[in-house]
């Protein structure tokens, strides 16, 4: 199969899920708040919130091995693959050691006047932050196989698992909303062990499936690739960590300043954000593969039209699902929840902002890993990560409003913007004005073209369902025709027809 056709496939079948899981993660997340009450929801946000960054932690350090097990695979070395399955096995089994330590000692100084939680609440949000360790260390030892089946492209695991999680999660909150044992400690007992049934599912699988995942250290364990990998791991685990703590810091940064209840309009924001965002997350999922293998291979014209291609669809993909969302988000939180927390709605809009900025370069940051010269490029990543924090604690201090540490966090991804652009030209030699040109213009005039049609029935329609349906249908017709037209070049648009018309030949639908 083509690689244009491979990727269409994999990401409908991950967007099938996604159309299934993403209403059913919402509703849940409705009566999760009703049966926690707004209190109760802010002190799991802020003790477990890292619960919900476990993915991000997952997706980015699977997706460092999964580039050297793609980069094996397009060079055809299959008993590398072995070698580095096994050695990346022991890899994660260290860092998974040193994190435990990191999280008690963290702990430890969180619950000793950092954190402001009311004092009946204190032990159980003690025990949430254990569930979340022993959650975590699951996360980091079940890497190697989330890695192996990126690489093989198993979008349709992804898939009945995603759609399996989304069902627990229902279950959960039900079970709360009508529980007699305290709710918070419940429902932080569950989410952790759903995370952890999940991953162990994902290994048993990939022991019965793959043969590269047999463990054999004395077979396979080689010296020389684990010193490859470990720096590679260690800058990727620096950067992806880095960016967990900073996200984790703006809760507990909330926490400090205007207490849990604030934290209850985080979690919203973050659910929305995290939903919408997941079918461009997923995009990339999908696209990475092909990158990774691409440069294996020596064909590094095709990774970087695959960048820039990408960078295309999966931003294509944001403004579809965001624009309307963010015209009409007063109604559709009042319709979603029964009682919206403070900020919840400009937390909301300032975040998708947020996302929109940072997916313009995010696949940039995916080829840079797969030239795999990252040192640089991670430790200024990184330290540029806590500004953010820095700076809104300054402005907090000094009595500006909540929301101000979302702006902050825009001003920080347009400048993480220049330094990704920056090492994407020293790296691969991506050409920073052509990248203007063809991606970053054509995005943003995508985004104002529909943005600005589909505001017309917002100002002359009285607000309502209709409305809603109206908005959505003009957004959607909006985003089609300004991607088709201005959105792709000509040969992406020759490309994408002969991809669509294949694949209408293979189901029937044209001769």
């Amino acid at each position: 199969m083509k690689a244009g056709s491979r990727i269409i496939k994999n990401t409908g079948i991950l967007y099938a899920r996604m159309a299934i899981t993403v209403f059913i993660s919402l509703y849940a997340t409705r009566l999760i708040l009703n049966a926690l009450g707004v209190t109760d929801f802010g002190i799991f946000n802020v003790v477990a919130g890292a619960i919900s960054m476990l993915t991000f932690l997952n997706s980015a350090m699977a997706s460092a091995t999964q580039r050297f097990m793609s980069y094996a695979e397009g060079a055809g070395d299959f008993d590398k693959v072995k070698n580095i399955f096994n050695v990346s096995v022991v890899l994660h089994v260290i860092i998974a050691l040193l994190v435990l330590i990191l999280l008690e000692v963290v702990g430890y100084f969180l619950f000793k006047g950092v954190l402001k939680i009311p004092q009946p609440r204190q032990e159980v949000a003690k025990l949430i932050f254990q569930f979340m360790i022993i959650s975590t260390l699951f996360t980091i030892i079940s890497v190697p196989y989330d890695a192996v089946i990126n690489t093989h492209e198993n979008m349709l695991l992804f898939a009945v698992l995603g759609v399996i999680e989304a069902l627990f999660k229902l279950g959960i909150a039900l079970y709360i909303t009508y529980s007699s044992f305290d709710h918070l400690a419940a429902y932080g007992f569950l989410t952790a062990a759903l995370s952890i049934v999940l991953l162990i599912v994902r290994r048993v699988y990939c022991l019965r499936k793959y043969e590269e995942c047999k463990i054999n250290l004395k077979k396979y364990f080689n010296m020389p690739v684990f010193k490859e990998m470990t720096g590679f791991a260690g800058w990727t685990f620096l950067g992806s960590s880095t960016s967990m703590l900073a996200n984790y810091g703006q809760g507990i940064l909330m926490n400090m300043f205007f207490g849990t209840v604030v934290n209850a309009a985080q979690g919203i924001s973050g659910q929305v954000s995290g939903q919408l965002g997941a079918f461009a997350v997923t995009m990339l999922k999908a696209l990475n593969p092909l990158i990774d293998k691409s440069e294996g291979a020596g064909n590094r014209n095709l990774m970087i039209k695959a960048t820039m291609t990408g960078t295309k669809a999966s931003f294509l993909l944001l403004i579809f699902f965001y624009i309307p969302v963010f015209i009409e988000m007063p109604y559709i939180f009042g319709i979603w929840l029964k009682n919206v927390p403070e900020y919840a709605i400009i937390f909301c809009r300032l975040l998708l902002l947020r996302n929109l900025v940072e997916q313009l370069y995010i696949t940039i940051s995916s080829s840079i890993s797969a030239v795999g010269n990252i040192r640089k490029f991670q430790i200024y990543v990184s330290v540029l990560r806590f500004a953010p924090l820095l700076f809104s604690y300054i402005l907090f201090f000094y009595n500006f409003p909540p929301y101000t540490l979302y702006l902050v966090f825009i001003v920080y991804s347009l400048t993480e913007s220049v330094v990704t652009l920056y090492f994407s030209n020293k790296y691969f030699n991506l050409s920073i004005s052509l990248f203007f040109k063809d991606v970053i213009s054509r995005c943003i005039l995508m985004l104002s073209i529909a943005t600005g049609l589909s505001i017309v029935p917002y100002l002359f329609m009285e607000q309502g369902f209709v409305r809603l349906v109206v908005v959505s249908f003009v957004s959607t017709v909006a985003v089609i025709i300004a991607a088709w037209y201005v959105g792709f070049n000509i040969e992406e648009r020759s490309s994408l027809q002969k991809v669509v018309q294949g694949g209408l030949k293979r189901v029937g639908l044209k001769k």
